[in-house]
């Protein structure tokens, strides 16, 4: 009888598995993480292309949607915490290359970067790209994209001191010991003091569900050139790479080149409706890793699942995303983006300096990328990327 009874139990206790709070809470915080410090900068990117309200929740939900499956999927099928993002980095470089560019051209540079993503991870050449690519100048391209925003966050305090310096404030006292919810803590305070100063448009809040919207691409080889390649490398090594190295510092073996084509797949599919960019996340990942999501590393892989099924619920209810931050003021979504970046900022302009043999080649690469120069219609990314690497041959010519 005994065992009759337990046997019966069995299915409910594995399903009342699946609802621990320490799960739940990880993935919800993964989630959040992520839309607080990064969403303000995806809606620059798709306002720099001149996308419609509808558009922008259009792109919201292709994102929640694809990383909800990705999450859920992965996570599922190799019982290991994976949990995938959109590119931060890659959302600031089209913020500023899909300036006065057509929607139709932006859907024409995303499904270009899904399907080399997708080519790499077919044919196993991720970790071999990697490496002919030196580090420095990576970096350096990244660190010359993100400036912008850095200067962006002191730009607004000349408008809104009060809210921008407070805000400042609050993230580098966080920073001091709540490092991984400095962002989102910052974000609050700048709320707080927008509401109190009467700067929050409450009327642009909508609490209804997004609808797609389809965008025929169409390509253009000066846009490919000079926004599609930086963009692909840029995804590639400031996400895909990290995001490895995460789940290898927690001693999880992922099928790294499956997990890569994957994210390409979903991209093709969910390019034509904003859906951008998707990748291994790395800092909100770590949040489902922990003891805390729970003791035992093989359970960990709920907290993804979960995360994903938040994923999909911010996806479904992409337009209110979007009204959400409407409602804000400008200079609040320019200090949070700014926030948001100044640790990667610091990272890859450091890494960029660090060694004296690239550290010529890596300081042009930063300089050109960072001037917003265009030649031939290309942008300045892909001409950082040429000159930095153009002189980091030459030197390694000389010196061999």
């Amino acid at each position: 009888m005994s065992f009759s009874s337990s046997s019966s139990l069995a299915p409910l206790l594995r399903l009342l598995g699946w609802f621990q709070i320490s799960h739940m809470s990880a993935g919800l915080i993964a989630v959040l993480v992520g839309y607080t410090s990064s969403a303000a900068i995806v809606f620059q990117a798709a306002q720099a292309a001149g996308a419609s309200t509808a558009e922008l929740g259009s792109w919201m939900w292709a994102l929640g949607i694809g990383l909800g499956c990705l999450s859920c999927g992965l996570s599922l099928r190799y019982k290991i915490p994976i949990l995938t993002a959109w590119s931060t980095p890659g959302a600031a470089l089209l913020a500023t290359g899909l300036a006065g560019l057509p929607m139709s051209q932006a859907i024409g540079i995303f499904l270009f970067s899904s399907l080399l993503t997708t080519l790499c991870g077919l044919t196993g050449s991720f970790q071999k790209l990697m490496h002919y690519m030196p580090r420095s100048i990576a970096a350096a391209m990244l660190g010359g994209i993100l400036l912008r925003f850095g200067l962006d966050l002191f730009g607004a305090m000349q408008t809104q001191w009060l809210m921008c310096v407070a805000m400042f404030a609050v993230f580098l006292l966080a920073r001091q010991w709540f490092a991984r919810y400095a962002v989102p803590l910052a974000l609050l305070c700048g709320i707080g003091i927008a509401a109190l100063q009467g700067l929050l448009n409450v009327q642009a809040l909508s609490w209804t569900p997004a609808t797609p919207v389809l965008t025929w691409p169409q390509f253009s080889w000066t846009a490919l050139l000079g926004v599609g390649i930086p963009f692909f490398i840029v995804t590639m090594s400031s996400q895909n790479v990290p995001g490895v190295a995460v789940l290898k510092a927690h001693n999880y073996e992922a099928p790294n080149s499956v997990i890569i084509s994957w994210t390409g797949i979903v991209g093709l599919i969910l390019g034509p409706f904003g859906g951008y960019a998707y990748n291994l996340a790395a800092i909100s990942a770590a949040l489902c890793m922990t003891p805390e999501a729970d003791p035992d590393p093989r359970q960990r892989y709920r907290a993804s699942v979960w995360a994903g099924l938040f994923y999909l619920a911010a996806g479904i209810f992409g337009a209110t995303v979007v009204s959400l931050f409407a409602a804000f003021p400008t200079e609040l979504i320019a200090a949070i983006a700014g926030l948001a970046l100044l640790g990667t900022i610091g990272n890859s302009i450091h890494m960029a300096l660090e060694s004296p043999d690239t550290r010529d080649a890596a300081l042009v690469t930063f300089l050109t990328t960072a001037s917003g120069m265009s030649l031939l219609n290309i942008g300045s990314a892909f001409w950082g990327l040429v000159f930095g690497l153009a002189i980091y041959l030459i030197q390694k010519r000389k010196t061999s």
